[in-house]
């Protein structure tokens, strides 16, 4: 048996609603200015309601089409600035891209919000999700499209990330991005990292949402107390000097983007209330696939992605359809948003860690060979009087202890530098901290 959906609304009204994935209120939401399960539904049901937002649909018609759902998230961050007095700057950048995905070409248009910190570009933080969606054919522009977890779910997370902490003040600038042009070839994220690099942004972090809000696995598995972020060890900004250099050290599993995983991966162990793993996924992306970040690892930014816990592959990229009794399509119900409201409240918690600490040591670097003894030293930050020097043992992947230190190096006696791995982190006076930088071994004098 074959059926054939030509709607969303006939696709929603045959399929069964899942008990697991109901509105509630967690514990975290009972605090002051947690994300709003229901504020994240109502945005992507109102990203539905554009039919499909493939990027080769309308751009100027005013119901249906990325065009509409691009002018209505413009809206509703100009709306965030209009409660803030103005701290949010709205912005679209765009550039025409031809591929095997758009042979004619199009104009892709990534809607940007910006919320400047007191550190100004010096600092930055992206919070992205892609706008855009597909179905079965990556060149059908006028199918119903749904698109609500991929990625209605982070482009909901980023827009209600940007409600909340609109409310805030951040030595950081926040950047909230919703990129189209992702299912044609990441051309979204392709612009939106050269962009940051023609203009001299400084990024500390870029957070990539994609798929964060199912909790119902393609096996039938429910995994809803996990997230997956993804990022890359080895840097392919490197050169080939710098990737020997980091061989030589030891710090493959160093990389910027892993110490970024760390990072969010201690953020959610300190908030238990969120009820949420990080299982740091030690991989750029997903085996074969890609996501909007991999354009900011190429440019040399820290860059990870969250994604959910189990993936449910018969909801993603599919035509509205039942085929054999099993129902295909990525629709608002198969979405889990108290999941999705966790989500999005580690990737606040994050931004809040990161955007009130310093940025972190350029560089760090050891001596102590043929000695009992280790000394790290390091870039000094501008205005940052105090540095956390974590170390561990080199057999081991977390780090085991660290020392609050004030200058730009510290000398830690009887811990041989052959046997352990350092890192250093800027701390505020408040005691936010950067992310780590690893401290590489010099080269070796000959």
């Amino acid at each position: 048996m074959k059926q054939k959906f030509t709607n969303i609304a006939q696709c929603a009204t045959a399929s069964i609603a899942l008990s697991s994935m109901v509105l509630s209120t967690p514990i975290y939401a009972q605090e002051q200015n947690a994300p709003d399960p229901q504020s994240l539904k109502n945005y992507v049901e109102k990203l539905v309601s554009f039919g499909t937002r493939h990027t080769l649909s309308s751009p100027d018609h005013p119901t249906r089409g990325i065009g509409a759902a691009r002018k209505w998230a413009a809206s509703e961050f100009q709306k965030f600035s209009n409660a803030c007095g103005g701290c949010i700057i709205q912005e679209d950048i765009a550039r025409k891209f031809t591929g095997p995905r758009a042979p004619d070409g199009v104009n892709v248009v990534d809607v940007l919000a910006i919320q400047k910190g007191s550190a100004g570009f010096d600092h930055v933080i992206i919070i992205a999700g892609h706008i855009d969606s597909r179905v079965t054919d990556a060149l059908d522009s006028t199918s119903d499209a749904p698109g609500a977890n991929d990625d209605g779910s982070g482009t909901a997370l980023v827009i209600e990330t940007a409600r909340l902490l609109s409310k805030q003040k951040f030595k950081a600038t926040i950047i909230y991005a919703l990129l189209s042009g992702e299912e044609q070839g990441l051309w979204g994220g392709t612009l939106l990292a050269e962009t940051a690099k023609a203009r001299g942004w400084n990024v500390s972090a870029m957070l990539n949402n994609d798929i964060v809000g199912n909790t119902l696995g393609f096996n039938g598995s429910v995994v809803d107390d996990r997230v997956r972020v993804f990022s890359e060890g080895i840097r392919i900004s490197e050169s080939q000097a710098e990737n020997l250099s980091r061989r030589g050290s030891g710090g493959e599993d160093d990389g910027p983007s892993r110490s970024l995983m760390r990072a969010i991966k201690s953020i959610s162990a300190k908030n238990e209330a969120l009820n949420l793993e990080v299982f740091g996924v030690r991989r750029p992306d997903r085996f074969r696939r890609g996501g909007d970040h991999l354009p900011a690892l190429q440019a040399g930014f820290p860059a990870i992605r969250f994604t959910v816990g189990v993936e449910n592959y018969r909801y993603q990229h599919q035509d509205l359809r039942t085929e054999d009794g099993v129902e295909y399509g990525d629709t608002v119900d198969r979405m889990d948003f108290d999941y999705l409201s966790r989500v999005t409240a580690l990737n606040i918690a994050t931004i809040k860690q990161l955007g009130n600490a310093p940025i972190a040591p350029t560089s760090a670097s050891l001596a102590g060979a043929v000695s009992s003894d280790t000394t790290v030293s390091w870039t000094p930050v501008k205005d940052v009087n105090q540095y956390r020097v974590y170390y561990r043992r080199n057999d081991k992947r977390d780090w085991q202890g660290s020392r609050l230190v004030t200058g730009n190096s510290a000398k830690f006696k009887d811990m041989i530098v052959d046997d352990m791995f350092f890192g250093v982190a800027s701390v505020s006076p408040e005691g936010h901290e950067s992310i780590i930088t690893f401290a590489g071994l010099p080269q070796r004098s000959r």
